[in-house]
């Protein structure tokens, strides 16, 4: 580890007036937190983690500000953060900035050095997670996020950060708001999400002939004797390999995502399962069916938030008419409910199979902050991220009339309206 001790004055925590390329956000960050244990500033020590070995020891303290941090999501777990950067991580790349206060960790921003072509810190966690975040204990946020921006910007200096995947009230924006320096925000991908409520309430949302499907189709489940079994910790590893067999089965010909068939996912999974399980962080539920494993998926969970991660079902299921997503979605908001949490989250993807439910659509940001020096270079890497997000765009609105046509194609042949 390398060591900096930094004195943070709460008065230095907002934003730096005449930076006109990136105003904060102000519907959207929120305003500093002043409990009591924080309003008398004090000196904080700042850290900056190079060490693997020492970044896997950090785990108690970790989980227990991630307790403290009412916006983190379970991507922000250290379980799932260290299993990630045993599969995912780049040798001697490590850079983790830890703040204490008085001994107690208060602050903590999980990143790994790239270069695209240029130095970036970026998050832990990468593109297999829905959300990036820093960690601020609530108790007293505002001054851990200014001793964190401090602190980054010592670990920074020639290289620029950015932050994806943050969503709407992450602690991360109060990060944003303590940068002294050149930042952006620009708009990332588009989560949706449901309210914490019971499966009747759901159906509520939906036409009322459609839930009146959906309830049919719900009977027809426990008509088939369908049996949902929460895995225990020490059966995740065998458990989680048939959920990625089931996954790989369910999607086979209509765009599976190729890193979910990769052995370094399955390892991170089985890793990150297995821990967060035994923590509360995560369940995994198994579908039985006359003694048969017929599906199976993994919900993620954090103080607030339970989202639905990853499942996979066999393909006799299609052909016997089970509604797979009636049936995830009774267990997700029945676990919900039962558990007090607010939000039943469908992650990233606006999927038809999501649509139907009504969910609200939350767009996720991207931050970028610089040094001063490097001013230039931000101004073209945003441009590099918006040119790149637009070309995409074009594609899949090219794209998406050819998926119609071959959709229809696929049902005129079916139909024997038409010869393959």
């Amino acid at each position: 580890m390398t060591s900096q001790r930094t004195a943070w004055n709460l008065s230095a925590a907002g934003p730096v007036p005449g930076v006109p390329e990136a105003p904060a956000p102000a519907t959207t960050v929120p305003a500093p937190s002043r409990a009591p244990s924080c309003e008398n500033p004090d000196t904080l020590d700042t850290v900056v983690c190079r060490d693997p070995e020492q970044f896997a020891a950090l785990a108690p303290e970790w989980r227990a500000l991630h307790g403290r941090c009412r916006a983190a999501t379970p991507f922000q777990s250290h379980s799932w953060l260290y299993s990630w950067w045993l599969s995912y991580g780049v040798p001697g790349r490590l850079r983790v900035i830890l703040v204490r206060r008085g001994g107690r960790l208060v602050g903590a921003a999980p990143l790994m050095l790239t270069h695209r072509p240029l130095p970036v810190l970026v998050s832990l966690g990468g593109s297999i997670s829905d959300f990036s975040d820093v960690l601020l204990d609530d108790s007293c946020a505002a001054l851990a996020a200014g001793a964190l921006a401090e602190g980054l910007r010592g670990a920074a200096r020639g290289a620029l950060v950015d932050l994806r995947e943050v969503r709407p009230g992450a602690a991360a924006e109060q990060l944003y708001a303590a940068w002294e320096g050149p930042r952006r925000s620009l708009v990332d991908s588009v989560c949706l999400e449901l309210p914490g409520v019971s499966m009747d309430a759901l159906l509520r949302r939906v036409p009322g002939a459609r839930a009146r499907g959906v309830r049919a189709r719900l009977r027809r489940l426990d008509a088939l004797g369908v049996e949902e079994r929460s895995v225990p910790a020490h059966e995740v590893p065998a458990s989680v390999e048939t959920l990625l067999r089931l996954h790989g089965l369910w999607w086979q010909g209509r765009g599976v995502t190729p890193e979910h068939l990769r052995p370094r996912f399955a390892e991170h999974l089985v890793r990150a399962t297995r821990e967060m399980v035994g923590n509360g962080e995560a369940e995994l539920t198994e579908y039985r069916m006359d003694g048969r494993v017929m599906a199976a998926d993994i919900m993620l969970l954090s103080a607030d938030l339970a989202g639905g991660y990853l499942y996979g079902a066999d393909p006799e299921l299609r052909a016997r008419k089970v509604d797979i997503t009636a049936m995830l979605m009774r267990h997700d908001a029945r676990h919900v409910v039962g558990t007090g949490r607010t939000v039943l989250s469908l992650l990233r993807g606006s999927e038809p199979y999501k649509l139907h439910w009504r969910p609200e659509p939350v767009t996720n940001q991207r931050l970028l902050l610089s040094p001063r020096a490097l001013r230039p270079a931000l101004g073209l890497y945003a441009a590099q991220v918006t040119g790149r997000a637009l070309a995409a765009g074009v594609v899949r609105s090219r794209m998406t009339p050819v998926r119609v046509l071959r959709a229809r194609l696929n049902t005129w042949q079916a139909k024997g309206v038409c010869r393959k």
